[in-house]
């Protein structure tokens, strides 16, 4: 019985037919040659996704689970529907389905526009390496949010928020909080309802911790999983619209979601990429095809690929849709221990964090010194509504980030409103 492998590349997600599951690595390769037009000789296979990260002939060699050509895949666990990662070098023609082919324009009979000429300018190509050298995330600050998806939305409905830190000078991003904006989430859609006003507070305190935006994350829930895409075209517009406006060129775009580990239980996962360069110029010269996203009565939308107004040139073919793989570029994920705290309840959840919730956390931390006490960004921004935006704002952040003790008219301040 026929069957179907995922193999995902730089090119993105393409599909392989297999006469049964009994292959051999070696008849899995020959395959590949056949269908997808890599030789044998330049594959190299694995089921762990950091073998697209791995750049030098030395750090592919370490991928070894495929690499005997006598083992059958089914002895790896691949079978219909299973998901492998190729890595080759060089160029290759990439076949392109038969529904998106299109006459070339400027072919026989037909006669160029300035459109034409301008769409074969965009070529879109898999971006090989980020402006992000890494991220790594505070480990608190991105265990309070997958735990809060993960136990009190089960990952049924998309949740997202602005992610700051700092860039140093190799491109290295380091988040060190995550602001959870007023939103909708449904289970495919994220509607971020950005408040102006509480924007212009966080970036405030931001900016007294020595810290900026530098990237987006969301979740994708357990309803998307069975369409196989890494990200969908509503989430590749929203991502590459945020990351135009944030100016940035190291911004990061996080995606977390649940999958299924080898033992058959739930495990979260977080996954981290650039919208490239081309996906980020094609959104600021409008060629996105966002209205045309919405489907109409009886048509099914392919939420592996996004729209285009014209045509751009894929792998040589002249298309309207373009997968979502060739928009994203890979970045490495580390983690560290951050300078805040990550205890205070965080704003714009499903319970409205209150003078209460002030007086227990201070009550919760008396045994620490003061600065101690409110160094965390949710708590800062729940005070700091009620300071000066320009004034109260940069002195109590400027104690937070030097450690230096908290001048005794704002903690008297602070413990006030916690008794209101």
């Amino acid at each position: 019985m026929a069957m179907m492998i995922r193999v995902r590349s730089r090119d993105g997600f393409e599909r392989v037919s297999i006469p049964n599951p009994n292959l051999t690595i070696a008849e899995l390769k020959s395959q590949i040659e056949s269908q997808l037009h890599v030789p044998i000789s330049n594959q190299t296979l694995s089921v762990n996704q950091n073998l697209l990260l791995a750049k030098t002939l030395d750090a592919r060699s370490q991928f070894t689970d495929m690499a005997n050509p006598r083992t059958l895949i089914s002895s790896l666990n691949i079978g219909h529907g299973s998901l492998i990662y190729l890595y080759y070098d060089g160029e290759r023609e990439i076949a392109t389905p038969r529904s998106a082919r299109v006459t070339p324009a400027g072919s026989f009979g037909k006669k160029m526009t300035m459109d034409d000429l301008i769409a074969k300018q965009m070529r879109v190509t898999r971006q090989e390496q980020p402006h992000c050298e890494m991220v790594s995330f505070d480990r608190d600050a991105a265990n309070n949010f997958q735990l809060y998806v993960n136990e009190t939305l089960a990952f049924g409905v998309k949740r997202g928020g602005f992610m700051y830190g700092r860039v140093d000078d190799d491109g290295k991003v380091e988040v060190d909080f995550i602001y959870e904006p007023p939103q909708l989430g449904k289970e495919d859609r994220l509607f971020l309802l950005r408040d102006s006003e509480e924007e212009k507070i966080v970036d405030a305190i931001a900016s007294g911790l020595g810290m900026k935006r530098v990237g987006f994350i969301f979740t994708q829930s357990v309803g998307q999983e069975k369409d196989n895409y890494t990200m969908s075209g509503f989430e590749v517009a929203q991502a590459v619209e945020l990351h135009a406006e944030s100016g940035l060129k190291e911004w990061v775009t996080a995606l977390v979601k649940l999958e299924v580990n080898e033992d058959g239980g739930p495990d979260v996962h977080f996954e981290a990429f650039q919208m490239s360069d081309m996906c980020v110029r094609l959104f600021k010269e409008d060629w996105f095809d966002l209205e045309g996203g919405e489907p109409k009565e009886g048509e099914e939308i392919d939420p592996k690929v996004s729209k285009m107004k014209k045509e751009v040139v894929v792998g040589g073919k002249d298309v309207k849709e373009v997968d979502n793989d060739f928009f994203l570029v890979v970045v490495k994920i580390a983690d560290h221990q951050g300078p805040l705290q990550s205890s205070f309840p965080i704003e714009n959840r499903n319970v409205a964090v209150t003078t209460k919730a002030l007086r227990a956390h201070l009550d919760r931390t008396k045994s620490l010194p003061f600065v101690k006490r409110i160094s965390d960004f949710h708590l800062l921004l729940a005070v700091a509504r009620y300071l000066d935006l320009n004034a109260d704002v940069p002195a109590l952040t400027e104690c937070v980030l030097s450690q230096r003790p908290v001048p005794e008219g704002y903690q008297l301040l602070i413990e006030s409103m916690a008794s209101a």
